[in-house]
């Protein structure tokens, strides 16, 4: 699959296909400045290459919602951040239902289309946040969705896995 050049920009620049604004599901959103097909690379997920121990102490910084970070999990445990020289992909929104996935290519994230994207349509994909921790109703809440889907599992946390009963 060939991968997107962002219409010939660096990953750092904005992209001609998209725009950040107010969002009615959270705060900043990326939106489509134009129609976008379905298997797109719309942008890639910039930010500083930190490792597990540099993002927990990056963690929390904002004492009115500890919880609301920028780190992206790479295979190989490292972590990009965001909120430390990211680009407007930071600001793409999580929804049950989503337009984009996150595709990791080489170490690096890269945000595709689902499916056909609207002119006005703002993008979104499913964190699938995971936790070790125990899904207390508490912790869900410090995760909670906004996306107001159908399918809306009120939490950016991933499922947990239920573990499998033995048969007999």
């Amino acid at each position: 699959m060939k991968r997107s050049t962002f219409d010939g920009l660096p990953a750092n620049q904005p992209s001609a296909s998209i725009i950040v604004r107010h969002s009615t599901i959270h705060g900043n959103g990326v939106f489509a400045k134009r129609k976008i097909a379905a298997d797109t690379c719309v942008i890639e997920y910039t930010g500083d290459r930190v490792t597990a121990r540099q993002a927990a102490s990056r963690q929390g910084a904002d004492p009115d919602n500890p919880f609301h970070t920028f780190f992206f999990s790479l295979e190989t445990g490292r972590l990009i951040d965001g909120a430390s020289n990211g680009n407007d992909a930071r600001w793409i929104n999580h929804c049950c239902e989503p337009n984009c996935e996150a595709r990791e290519e080489d170490g690096r994230i890269f945000i595709y289309t689902l499916r056909d994207i609207s002119r006005g349509e703002e993008l979104n994909y499913d964190y699938g946040l995971i936790v070790t921790e125990r899904h207390t109703a508490a912790l869900k809440r410090s995760y909670a969705c906004l996306c107001g889907a159908a399918t809306c599992r009120n939490t950016m946390l991933a499922p947990k896995r239920k573990s499998r009963q033995k048969q007999a």
